[in-house]
């Protein structure tokens, strides 16, 4: 993940919906691009999979990213931002006030403002990552975090298309994220691509009107399932004996 030497980061899932927080942050930050999980370049091959010219196009909680303006440059020219921040919406219009196709709202993911059906794509990297700063258990995910992640991708749902597709990067594996976006709410299927040579991120697509498969509804299904307590650890004492190993048939 490229960062900037001066990004700060709350220590809480209440500080990250805090306005003033980001606002003193993007105040100091300014417009210079800090990409979480690298710049287009690095999962530009699977994105333009999912993107067609004319798309209507939704980032979503675009901060100082330059992504939006790189898709730009491609080509996709109808494209929206949208940030929780003031500070960070107003140096985004003044960085990139000369890309006069390029639109910028301040605006609450949990309570978008577009009507029903506006978007062909809806693109988010990082902002649910974001949300989720004080879990430490990714198996059992506080249901004050579920209940963010469902407002979010809720509005998400609502403002695409039929046959829209909604992409998420992120670092999450599947087995951690995928159980949020398998929700039969949400009216779409769940596919996932990995990117990066090094350590693996995730590139989610849903695409909406399509079915969720049986096992991603069992995997949704399992989200809702009270927390389980791992079993314990068990050591190899000296009664133990290794001969298991002659049984196992190969």
């Amino acid at each position: 993940m490229e960062d900037s030497p001066r990004r700060r980061l709350p220590d809480s899932n209440t500080r990250y919906r805090d306005r003033n927080f980001w606002d003193s942050r993007y105040r100091d930050e300014g417009a210079t691009p800090a990409e979480w999980f690298g710049g287009l370049e690095c999962f530009r091959q699977q994105l333009e999979v999912e993107l067609n010219p004319g798309d209507r196009i939704l980032v979503l909680g675009c901060g100082n990213s330059a992504l939006s303006y790189d898709l730009f440059q491609l080509g996709y020219t109808n494209i929206t931002s949208i940030d929780y921040s003031e500070a960070c919406i107003a140096h985004m219009q003044a960085h990139y006030a000369h890309c006069s196709s390029l639109h910028w709202a301040v605006m609450d993911a949990r309570a978008l403002t577009f009507v029903d059906g506006s978007f062909d794509v809806v693109l988010e990297k990082g902002t649910l990552d974001s949300l989720m700063v004080e879990e430490t258990d990714p198996w059992n995910v506080s249901h004050e975090a579920r209940m963010l992640l469902d407002q979010v991708l809720t509005e998400v749902s609502r403002v695409l298309r039929p046959g829209g597709r909604f992409i998420s990067i992120t670092f999450a594996q599947p087995h951690f994220r995928r159980r949020h976006y398998a929700q039969p709410a949400y009216g779409w299927s769940v596919q996932h691509a990995t990117y990066s040579s090094g350590f693996h991120y995730f590139l989610y697509i849903m695409r909406k009107g399509e079915a969720l498969s049986p096992s991603d509804l069992a995997l949704g299904q399992s989200l809702h399932l009270r927390p389980t307590t791992p079993p314990p650890v068990r050591y190899l004492e000296e009664m133990d004996s290794e001969h298991f190993l002659s049984a196992i048939d190969l």
